[in-house]
């Protein structure tokens, strides 16, 4: 499977098709895919081509813990129990009882939207086990073709993580006509404010969602505060992220996220503030939703 970004023509085949490390999805494309064509005017595309560029020139960085993501590395001490706890229990509301307690998400089907370099979807933190070690199986799809070889060189290293895992480069929308409502779950972490058009990109995370299934959403609130301590706090003062990460326009408040998500027949199940520590290098949940949050919403069956 390949699917090209940058062009109008895409290429694309089914995301759950095989789960080789070496085929086709993974960066080898194959002469006998048939694969399916379609037409993405690139008017329509949420990719913004300069934050596509800002991320691909940072791509061999993703790995370094102490490097310009150490703060995206340590939040996964927040984020993988948030969505493997909502999983679960949204399995236990509808009554499922083949939950295991080694592999609490075999079965689910995993988008990790934005997914950069990896370190969400494999997770390199020794207290936590990888969403995909957990028993989900995982596309990881970024726009930045840097981040993905990054990535799927990265995974290499786990033979036997790399079956449950696949990343391909792609916009959001240019998997929708082929796996609308296919996943279990799907996760836009530290993605939204980096998109050209928020509405279009939340639609399109939503349609791929299966009815009753998830989508965890974790961002930056449009306010006075997100703007001195998220932009010129984070990125001048303690340069805790590179000058221009972030464009404080595309921010996004937790009304405005929920209403989207309302209009696309989510309903939420969970807004927890964020709060990060510079001293202690450590993330921790907050009622305070002013600058850094995180949304769970559950697709109506």
């Amino acid at each position: 499977m390949q699917i090209r970004l940058q062009t109008e023509t895409v290429d694309a085949c089914n995301l759950f098709e095989s789960r080789d490390p070496d085929d086709s999805c993974n960066g080898n494309r194959s002469s006998d895919i048939n694969a399916n064509k379609f037409q993405r005017p690139i008017a329509q595309t949420t990719i913004s081509e300069e934050e596509v560029n800002k991320f691909s020139k940072l791509a061999e960085l993703w790995w370094d813990e102490s490097g310009e993501f150490e703060a995206l590395h340590t939040m996964n001490e927040l984020r993988v129990p948030l969505i493997r706890d909502a999983l679960v229990s949204v399995r236990q509301d509808a009554s499922d009882s083949k939950i295991k307690a080694t592999h609490p998400l075999e079965g689910n089907k995993i988008l990790d939207v934005g997914s950069g370099g990896g370190i969400l979807t494999e997770v390199n933190i020794v207290a936590f086990k990888p969403l995909a070690r957990l028993g989900a199986f995982v596309i990881g799809v970024d726009a930045s073709e840097e981040n993905i070889k990054t990535a799927q060189a990265h995974i290499m290293h786990d033979q036997k993580l790399a079956q449950n895992i696949k990343y391909i480069q792609a916009a959001v929308e240019d998997l929708v006509p082929t796996e609308e409502e296919s996943f279990d779950a799907v996760i836009a972490s530290e993605v939204v404010e980096h998109v050209a058009d928020a509405s279009t990109f939340i639609r399109s995370c939503c349609q791929l969602v299966k009815p009753g299934g998830s989508i965890f959403i974790t961002t930056l609130n449009k306010t006075l505060l997100s703007l001195a301590l998220g932009v010129y706090g984070a990125e001048t003062l303690l340069r805790l992220v590179p000058p221009g990460t972030h464009d404080w326009n595309k921010f996004i408040s937790p009304t405005d996220l929920q209403f989207l998500l309302s209009k696309n027949k989510f309903s939420t199940r969970l807004l927890h503030g964020m709060m990060y520590n510079p001293l202690t290098k450590r993330w921790s949940w907050v009622n305070d939703t002013s600058i850094n949050y995180a949304i769970h919403a559950v697709k109506s069956s």
